[in-house]
């Protein structure tokens, strides 16, 4: 096994990437384009909507405090794919009833599964690679998200086409089978710790494995912990205002047409691929604080472009920023918290900075909305994102790496077989 040409941290990091693609991109991202389709067939008002949606915030929130002692006491592998498990069969669920309540609570169970296979699945990438290459592993786990944007905005418009008035139902079931698909694949693949296999750390050398192995147990420090929650907490807060209202305030602000709208969300999708990889070696080269200003501000400036009245270009380059950076922060701060506590306290630190990321998603669009309804439009919530925004900026600036690491940026460790 440690003659392998590609390192096996590798193809946990395939595995993860099918498992944020399932648990976020299609367990809690989907949603958005089925609802329209559900709304009409069940007779749903905006509210019954929005609370189909806020449960499924809950059962996440309540998933990631669990999800890490979880995974500390079962191993990663067994969590991640019993959640994926989870939200396979409640969507498909979800598309078998029509009353209300029951959707209510089988959706809670998708949020449920759906924090409970992220959290452990981007802490296990923390145990597979050394800190200067975790960005990267991190980086291309995250795109998955991306992929199902891609292939939700394509496929649940084809089947409700072709299916008519109960597509919606047909397209909970195809989804829910990809997902138990990638509940399979996670639990052949995966695996809880390179040593398992008989394999160090992706890019961790034999000399350098038996120098970490001397040093002591390394003491929590919750004064780090507390400033990363922080820093998630207003990446929640401001980018879910952003992905949450920037198609209705093209159209009621700007005058977009609905399809000229959908195709600026279209670039986002795919612009957001990129995201991930791009600042997550990024973060591996630079350090991870450069990394979190370089993203943080800008998304400042693309939140900023929304809030000012200026000419329409303007929007198309505030749309092309925050696709670039869409999903590098997960990537980043999954890096960051594996650096700081070390990959046997990741999951249970990761679901702590998580848990203040979910507050913050569901406190940005309540804020936000208040704001656009006080003010006629959409820009003083912009407004609001982008000074967010900016603090995160500053903020990451001041986050101050363990003594006992090295100097930012780390070193590559060369000579690993495998690496």
């Amino acid at each position: 096994m440690k003659n392998l040409r590609i390192h096996y941290g590798w193809y946990v990091v395939g595995a993860g990437f099918l498992c944020i693609f399932a648990c976020l991109g299609l367990g809690r991202f989907a949603l958005g384009m089925l609802l329209p389709s559900m709304g009409s067939s069940l007779d749903l008002g905006y509210s019954e909507m929005g609370l189909i949606s806020t449960v499924n915030f809950v059962g996440y929130l309540a998933a990631v405090l669990a999800c890490g002692p979880l995974a500390e006491r079962f191993g990663p592998r067994r969590v991640v794919s019993a959640a994926l498990l989870l939200i396979g069969f409640s969507m498909i669920l979800v598309g078998r009833v029509s009353h209300l309540w029951l959707i209510i609570v089988l959706y809670g169970l998708t949020g449920l599964g759906s924090g409970a296979a992220n959290v452990p699945m981007m802490a296990l990438v923390s145990a597979w690679f050394t800190p200067e290459r975790r960005g990267r592993g991190t980086g291309f786990v995250v795109i998955g998200s991306g992929f199902a944007f891609l292939l939700c905005g394509w496929l649940i418009p084809f089947v409700n086409a072709a299916a008519g008035a109960e597509g919606w139902r047909t397209n909970w079931l195809l989804l829910g089978i990809v997902v138990l698909g990638a509940a399979l694949i996670c639990y052949l693949v995966l695996r809880d710790s390179p040593a398992e296999m008989g394999l160090l750390p992706c890019g961790m050398s034999a000399e350098r494995h038996r120098a970490e192995r001397r040093l002591p147990p390394r003491p929590l420090d919750i004064g780090r912990v507390v400033h990363m929650a922080v820093l998630y907490f207003l990446f929640g807060l401001t980018y879910v205002i952003y992905v949450t209202f920037i198609v209705t305030s093209l159209i009621q602000d700007r005058g977009f047409s609905e399809a000229a709208a959908g195709r600026a969300w279209s670039w986002i999708g795919l612009l957001s691929i990129l995201s991930g990889p791009v600042f997550g070696i990024l973060s591996d080269r630079l350090g991870r604080r450069l990394a979190l200003v370089l993203v943080f501000s800008t998304q400042a400036v693309s939140y900023l472009l929304c809030a000012l009245d200026l000419p329409t270009a303007f929007i198309y380059l505030s749309i092309a920023l925050f696709g670039v950076v869409a999903w590098s922060v997960p990537s980043i701060m999954a890096a960051l918290v594996g650096d700081t506590v070390g990959p046997e306290k990741a999951a249970r630190i990761f679901g702590i900075v998580t848990f203040a990321l979910g507050i913050g998603q569901i406190a940005g669009p309540a804020a936000a909305g208040w704001l656009a309804e006080q003010s006629g439009s959409f820009r003083s919530s912009f407004a609001v994102a982008a000074a967010f925004a900016l603090l995160a900026a500053v903020l990451s600036a001041l986050f101050r790496p363990r003594p006992e690491s090295p100097p930012e940026p780390f070193p590559e460790t060369k000579g690993e077989a495998g690496a």
